[in-house]
Parts: structure tokens; sequence; C-alpha cells
């Protein structure tokens, strides 16, 4: 009799003593159980701190992109492509068709960027023009068969741009995509390109040509005053250009001088010895037309070095484009200075602009105007400047010829960005 009351008795002790168990189990979370309310902190605390990211984005370290190309959220790129033109490259149309919820910052309207004259091939990059949130803009994008050290030198180019931070007279960065492929730069897109190639078409004497190309002395002393703007700013970041000329200004349709052309700029910021090799390294040698003399004999370059390589864009815009020193080679232009030889005021151009050609391109460097006296000196002399006769040039464009003269030794492509 006790065996049949014992056992019974025990099993159900068992019994209560398992379910009591697992309900501690269940409903008594132990000492590394509050994990997930701890993690729920974290995840509030991290999804406040993006959305106050989003929400200032001037405040962003590095590359910046708009709203709709935004890496740092890890969107996917809406893309459309027109396919009214097929030179559009493989790569723009491999990137995925993805609708978003930010339709405004798809692009659409993407078609190959037309020739323009450029220093140097770069065959790293490819040119498009787009359109993005109802404006025009300039597609920089690397090419898919681009290695590691050509994407850490554009993406660190992009990076750079964005991190001398806007100016009116330079392009505006309206974003950077790094994240989903391919890399590209977006920039805003300025209707008359580079002011070299704008300066050939004003040359070119047709009836039926536009009045917006004509250019006037009063003209070339609000350009080079914007210009000189931008190029008193970069000194102020502590940036030397180091490639002023008409190649690296873009003209906008109202004829604004915007100042671009900052890969040397780049370039001199990094030691990397892999960036030091890519294409464009050699262009310091073969833009020696547009140095001032203590960049010829080896010494690095300046604000001043700016200063002077200004007075040769100045003559540039006078000529309509013609090369300084045309009839002196690359490789005598240092002794032609040293002799004090300058360069001949122009037959189109006035003495109080020759004047500040000359201020601008003195031997001494202590002698040359600094940026805020040169962006003084360009708006007075832009009151009394004429603004009526469109300059002309003597002889149409050869370009063969000017790039014997110019000093351009290698084969170059047409590309301006």
């Amino acid at each position: 009799m006790q065996a049949v009351i014992i056992v019974p008795t025990l099993l159900l002790l068992g019994t209560l003593v398992t379910l009591l168990a697992l309900c501690l189990v269940r409903y008594c979370p132990g000492e590394k159980r509050p994990r997930p309310a701890a993690a729920f902190q974290r995840y509030h605390s991290s999804s406040h701190r993006h959305q106050q990211r989003s929400g200032h984005r001037h405040h962003l370290q590095g590359i910046d992109a708009p709203a709709g190309i935004n890496p740092l959220e890890h969107e996917e790129l809406p893309m459309s492509v027109q396919e009214v033109q097929q030179t559009v490259v493989p790569t723009l149309a491999t990137v995925p068709q993805v609708s978003t919820e930010r339709q405004r910052g798809a692009f659409s309207q993407v078609t190959a960027m037309p020739q323009a004259f450029s220093i140097k091939p770069d065959d790293t990059t490819s040119l498009f023009r787009a359109r993005m949130d109802g404006r025009d803009v300039v597609l920089r994008v690397l090419k898919e068969r681009a290695n590691s050290s050509e994407r850490q030198h554009f993406l660190g180019f992009a990076s750079f741009v964005s991190g001398l931070g806007p100016h009116p007279f330079l392009p505006e960065l309206l974003g950077v995509v790094s994240v989903q492929p391919p890399p590209m730069m977006v920039v805003e897109e300025l209707q008359h390109r580079d002011l070299l190639g704008f300066l050939w078409r004003c040359r070119q004497d047709n009836a039926g040509a536009e009045s917006s190309c004509d250019i006037t002395e009063k003209r070339i002393f609000s350009m080079g005053e914007q210009v000189a703007s931008a190029l008193e700013y970069l000194h102020t970041q502590r940036c030397v250009h180091g490639n002023v000329g008409a190649h690296s200004i873009l003209v906008g349709g109202d004829l604004t001088a915007k100042l671009w052309g900052l890969g040397s700029a780049y370039r001199r910021t990094t030691r990397d010895a892999a960036a030091a090799a890519l294409p464009g390294e050699g262009e310091d040698r073969e833009k020696r037309k547009w140095q001032a003399p203590e960049v010829l004999s080896g010494r690095g370059v300046s604000q001043s070095s700016d200063v002077w390589s200004f007075g040769i864009l100045l003559y540039e815009m006078v000529t309509l484009g013609d090369p300084p020193f045309a009839k002196i080679s690359e490789t005598e232009l240092l002794q032609h200075l040293q002799r004090g030889k300058h360069l001949k005021r122009p037959a189109s151009c006035s003495n109080s602009l020759y004047s500040v050609i000359r201020a601008c391109c003195h031997w001494r460097l202590e002698q040359r105007l600094s940026t805020s006296e040169l962006i003084r000196t360009l708006h007075e002399g832009e009151k009394s400047a004429n603004g009526s006769t469109a300059l002309r040039a003597s002889e149409p464009l050869d370009i063969e010829k000017y790039l014997k003269e110019a000093g351009y030794s290698e084969t170059h492509n047409y590309a301006v960005l």
C-alpha cells in the first residue's frame, strides 16, 4: 500500500518541478536576457543620429551625395538611358534599373559628352551628360576596367573636391556615388563647357554666329575677376591650383566663368605612389608655356606661380585662344624669360589689359599682384573697358599648329572634366 501511494506522489512532484522550471526559464529572464532592450535602445539611438545626419548633410566629412544618390544609405542607383544615341558605354547600362521612393534623384537622358580639348588623355573615366532633379549635370564615371589604385584615386579626388566647399565660381559638386557601381561624380553642367573651345568658336567670324559667343574686353575683365575670385578662395583653403589656363575654365550659358582642372592640385596633396603614376601626371611637362619661371627651373608651384599662369590666361582670352610664346619652343622658354623677355602685347589688347598681364607675369615673385590686388585691379578695369566691340582673331584656328606652338608632343584626347 505504501508503494502504491509513494510512486504516484513522486511522479506528481516530478511533474510539478519540471513545470516550475519551464515557467522560470520562460517568464523569468536571467542576467543575460536584457539584450533585446539594450539592442533596441542602440538601434533607436543610431536611427536618431542617422536622421540628424540626413538633415544636416553639410556637416558630413568626406564625400556628400544629394537626396536620391545617398551612398550612406546603400541605395541602388535608378537610371534611365536614352536610346536615341548608342554611344553610352555598357557600364551605365549594367546599373540596376531599380525603382525607389526617391525618383527625383534618378538620372535621365544619359548621353555621351561631345568632344572638347584636354591636355592629357584620361583612360580611366568617361563623361556623360544627364538630367537630375530637373537640371543638366555631367557624370564623371570610373570605367569598369579601372584597378583598385585608380578607384582609390577617383574617390580620393571626389573627396578632395567636396572638402574644398562651395564657391560661386567653382563648378558645383552635386554628389558622389561610391557604394553602387559604377563610381561616379555628379557635377553641374556649364553650357559652353571649356573656355578654350569657347574662344576657338568665337574666332570663327560667321554671320550666323550667336552674339553670346562674342568676347569683348569688358567681358574679359568680368570673367577674369570671377576666376581670380575662385583662385583667391582656393588659396585661403591652402590649395595651389597649379593648372590655370583656358583649358581649365568652364563657361556657363550667361558667360559666367568657373575654375576647374583641379587634378594637379589633388595629386600634390597625396603621396600615394600609385596615384602619382596615374594618367595626367605627365601634364606638368606639357604645360610649360603656362608655368612661371621658378616652376620651369624646378621649384614647386605657389600662389605666385598661379598668378603668373593667370596672366597667361588673360593673354589666351584677348587673342581668342592663341598659344602663349608661340615662336619660342618649350625647351628654350626659361632662357627666353631669363633674358628679360616677356609676352608681347597682342594687337587687340588695350594698354590697361596688357598692364594687368605684365603685373601678373613679373620675373620676381614679390612683384606680382596678389589675388586680392588682382581682383581689385580687374574690377576697376572693367568699369572703363570696351564692352561694345567684339574681339576678332587675325587667322582661323589650325589645331595642328596650335598643338605644336603650345608645346604638346603627344596625342591628346578631347575631355574637359
